[in-house]
């Protein structure tokens, strides 16, 4: 399999946008654990059309003009947590959800342990959203692009990190 990348500036620090001829595989942050997402042997395509259309989705989501991404996804992971990855597109723009609730999701309440390892593992943060998922508690939980960030895209949501909205 081929995979492409190009870099975009954003509010949350530069993404690398990294994907294959079947869809996006990976939103990488700017200091981002190279251990969190397997590398992808890529070269660089600015005018690939997958990577043009997920940053001009981006930046309509970071404008505020775009709640839902239709970009064509091929995350690289296991079938587990591509279970988890795709509940995480389930969750509707602006809400949050705790691990235990999205575990409750997929069928187990005692996942949610596991549920916050794929999470963490998410190649395709922002659209997948995991910023979305908090403690049990409504607290802040570890992010990828670090918790700056994630209570940014909470605020750009319309969500206020200290008072998570659960549904």
């Amino acid at each position: 399999m081929n995979y492409y990348f190009k870099n975009m500036p954003s509010p949350v620090g530069e993404l690398r946008l990294v994907a294959s001829d079947k869809g996006l595989a990976a939103i990488v942050w700017e200091k981002d654990d190279p251990k969190r997402v397997r590398p992808l042997p890529a070269r660089e395509d600015k005018d690939h059309p997958i990577l043009v259309e997920t940053e001009r989705q981006l930046r309509a989501y970071f404008d505020g003009e775009l709640r839902q991404f239709s970009v064509p996804l091929d995350p690289v992971g296991t079938a587990f947590q591509k279970r988890v990855w795709r509940e995480l597109l389930a969750i509707p723009f602006g809400e949050t959800v705790t691990y235990g609730q999205l575990a409750t999701r997929l069928g187990n309440p005692k996942l949610s342990r596991a549920v916050g390892a794929a999470n963490a593992r998410n190649p395709i943060s922002i659209i997948a959203a995991c910023h979305r998922v908090i403690g049990s508690t409504g607290g802040l939980t570890g992010y990828a692009g670090g918790l700056k960030a994630k209570a940014c895209l909470l605020t750009l949501e319309g969500d206020r990190p200290e008072k998570p909205r659960k549904k």
